[in-house]
């Protein structure tokens, strides 16, 4: 009896010996930055951990071991940024980087700012890590050291310069195009050339612009913290990101990099409300799911974009289910439903469904990948461009241009992407190999937490790039000398040599006159 007390003493000591407490940051006001997070929160909550997150989105029905600290400053200064998204497509994608990072600016401010935030700090809690969404607020990464804890990045999207950065991720610029670039790993030697000259403007505005402003922000509200801004941000423990190779390109990573896209899904389907699941039941010829995200607010668009999409509808075999934030819409077809909501996954799933009309976002993407729908693509901003024109070259979707987007065209994209086989079958083929992991990218996110944080941060992990500047990583200081060498020993030896050679005959010239005068 004893030894069976002693056995389960020892039992449970372990469990809770492997129970830790976290604090996740998702300083974003996007909702589908928030579902990325919140999914992993609750997978570690799951797993026994407990957890604090601070973000927009406090649970309505709290779940026992997760535990919120609300900060609506952030709404306060993202609604302004939020506002302008429709508008940010007709800017140059030099100046969208720009506006990125101020509202980096603002929303890191936000947080910092929040009172509610404030009582959190002074209520001197301790964590075991501190997870922190990487979205352009570089200065919230000092919360790892305050909480003297290891630090991990959550991406909710693609692997941006100052995301890889964090843990020295290796980017060549041959084959693995900028994000906010509509390239894919096949460059011509044209759309090189662009990507180094975007991938060098980004690298000059980061160090001489963006990182400096996100270093005041860090010794404005970490005067105690011992690291230097620069050091802090190059000591992360692990960057998880919302990427994987069958949704988008290969391209190789540090080993704390570690790709987890999808991880949000969780493969468990609702039945649908029952208005929507006999509408799309009724379609004789299929549905098509129309929605621009969260974010993007399809009651913002333009009256004259809205004309022109509700001509495409008109007269469609299929039927259309639109995230429309009105309950009118003046001159709707009879084939379409509007609603300011819709179980996005649970609609993707089901058969009578023929594809996915998105802003191409990285969620929207990859939900339409794991239930095998091809989509139309209306990018806007940021990532949308790329994650579409790996669609379109892929061969499961069509990528339109909104700015200049019309009826027809919209019309003969759905006919086309909703009449040819081929568009399904290769996103179908997709949705195999995305599924065909060891285990789901849930567990692979949970694991590699658990994994860091056992080992103290796992310094073994950490790649000697990540204490490098840019100029040591790519070695520019060793071609400069080789480039000095080659100068050197290629054109002021020979013209030295030259020079003391013609010194040399002119000499014996000048001497041999001599005696020929005498």
């Amino acid at each position: 009896m004893r030894l069976l007390a002693f056995i389960l003493g020892i039992t449970i000591s372990f469990g809770f010996s492997n129970a830790y407490n976290f604090l996740m940051i998702l300083n974003s006001a996007g909702r589908s930055h928030f579902n990325v997070g919140h999914a992993l929160a609750k997978g570690l909550v799951n797993s026994g951990h407990e957890i604090t997150v601070v973000s927009v989105f406090p649970l309505k029905n709290p779940i026992p071991g997760y535990h919120d600290v609300n900060v609506p400053n952030v709404i306060k200064v993202m609604r302004g940024d939020i506002a302008a998204l429709w508008k940010s497509i007709q800017k140059p994608v030099t100046q969208k980087l720009i506006d990125h990072y101020q509202m980096g600016f603002r929303i890191t401010r936000g947080l910092f700012e929040d009172s509610n935030f404030q009582d959190f700090l002074r209520s001197n809690q301790s964590f075991d890590a501190v997870i922190c969404e990487t979205f352009y607020n570089d200065a919230h990464y000092g919360l790892a050291e305050h909480f003297k804890a290891p630090l991990i990045g959550l991406s909710t999207g693609g692997g941006l310069t100052f995301i890889t950065d964090m843990v020295g991720s290796p980017a060549p610029a041959s084959f693995v195009p900028h994000i906010m670039l509509p390239f894919n790993d096949h460059m011509s030697l044209y759309e090189r050339l662009l990507n180094v000259a975007f991938l060098a403007y980004e690298r000059f505005l980061l160090d001489y612009y963006y990182l400096p402003g996100q270093e005041q922000l860090y010794k404005e509200f970490f005067p105690e913290n011992k690291r230097c801004f620069y050091e802090m941000r190059r000591n992360a423990s692990l960057v998880l990101i919302n990427q994987h190779a069958s949704l988008s390109f290969p391209r190789p990573y540090s080993p704390n990099m570690i790709e987890v896209g999808g991880m949000h899904i969780d493969g468990n389907l609702s039945p649908l409300p029952e208005k929507i699941e006999r509408f799309i039941n009724e379609s004789e010829h299929g549905a098509i799911y129309f929605s621009m995200g969260s974010n993007l607010k399809s009651k913002d668009l333009p009256p004259a974009k809205v004309q022109e999409i509700l001509r495409a509808f008109r007269g469609l075999k299929q039927r259309v289910l639109w995230k429309f934030e009105l309950e009118d819409l003046p001159q709707k077809p009879e084939n379409v439903y509007i609603s300011d909501w819709f179980p996005q996954t649970d609609i993707l799933a089901h058969p009578k469904v023929l594809a996915f009309v998105t802003h191409g976002g990285m969620l929207s993407t990859t939900e339409s990948i794991y239930h095998g729908k091809p989509v139309i693509g209306l990018p806007i901003f940021s990532d949308q461009f790329f994650n579409m024109a790996h669609a379109e070259q892929t061969g499961y979707g069509i990528m339109l241009d909104f700015k200049s987007l019309k009826a027809q065209d919209f019309r003969d994209a759905i006919e086309r992407i909703t009449s040819e086989p081929a568009f399904t079958r290769v996103v179908q083929g997709m949705s195999f190999r995305y599924r065909d992991q060891q285990q789901t990218p849930l567990e692979n996110a949970i694991y590699w937490v658990e994994h860091v944080t056992r080992h103290q941060g796992a310094a073994y992990l950490q790649s000697a790039a990540q204490r490098l500047n840019w100029w040591q990583y790519h070695n520019v200081d060793v071609l400069l000398i080789i480039v000095g060498l080659v100068i050197f020993l290629g054109i002021v030896v020979p013209l030295a040599i030259f020079k003391l050679f013609r010194k040399f005959l002119s000499g014996g010239k000048r001497k041999e006159m001599k005696v020929k005068s005498n």
